[in-house]
């Protein structure tokens, strides 16, 4: 492809103005850069100085609690409902147990009328699993209710005063 002079001129005027643009831009990149790293840093100091203080308060003072509560609650649930039911459910057992003892060695002469009931395994899970589902919801219910003070304002950041 043949050009003239003249277009060669003007095209070689565009390539040296591109490549100025080109490093003009990079110089504001550059400049972007640092702003941005400066904005990161300060979000970290702001970050640390306002953010975190109030989110461990709000988290001391409102969740911390609840939560204890709840593995109070839940620890109480065990302690008084759980074990003596499962504690006289396994009586039962044993006692089942020395009676079909006695039965095979001939001790007892009068068996005990059969009832119809759910078997061991059945009433252990029906229990362990209703003092579980209790315990769960009320420790839901503590830690998910509503709480104004917890939520963030939709306004939007104003520049801080320096």
């Amino acid at each position: 492809m043949n050009l003239s002079r003249k277009r060669k001129k003007e095209l070689r005027k565009l390539q040296n103005d591109a490549g100025q643009l080109w490093e003009a831009q990079q110089v504001i990149v550059g400049h972007a850069a640092d702003i941005a790293r400066e904005a990161g840093r300060q979000l970290g100091h702001f970050n640390r100085e306002q953010v975190v203080p109030v989110v461990q308060d709000a988290y001391s003072r409102r969740v911390a609690p609840t939560v204890d509560r709840g593995l109070k609650i839940g620890k109480h649930v065990v302690d008084d409902k759980v074990v003596p039911i499962v504690g006289g459910v396994v009586g039962t057992a044993l006692s089942a147990w020395d009676v079909a003892n006695a039965k095979r060695h001939g001790l007892v002469h009068k068996a005990a009328p059969k009832k119809k009931s759910m078997g061991f395994g059945s009433v252990v899970a029906i229990v362990l699993g209703a003092a579980a589902a209790i315990g769960v919801v009320v420790a839901a219910w503590q830690a998910l209710r509503a709480d104004d003070e917890l939520w963030v304002a939709d306004d939007p950041l104003s520049a801080p005063n320096a």
